[in-house]
């Protein structure tokens, strides 16, 4: 029944009874918690910088014209 609608009823009551009615909204503090906005969403110029760095050192080929015979 892995993988079906039924089978994960039957599992949330099973993680309910084992571990409180609550045991889906501990795990999902838990994941709140550890999530922190950083990074690029922190600092735009960063990103803006990195872009910038990123779109130089492309490893696409230039494209080039043939020589006429």
């Amino acid at each position: 029944m892995a993988g079906t609608k039924a089978g994960g009823m039957k599992a949330a009551a099973t993680n309910k009874a084992k571990f409180g009615t609550d045991f889906y909204a501990k795990i999902g503090k838990k994941g709140g918690q550890r999530g922190h906005t950083g990074g690029f969403a922190a600092n735009p110029q960063l990103a803006r910088i990195a872009g910038a760095r990123g779109g130089r050192v492309s490893r696409r080929t230039k494209k080039t014209t043939p020589k006429a015979a």
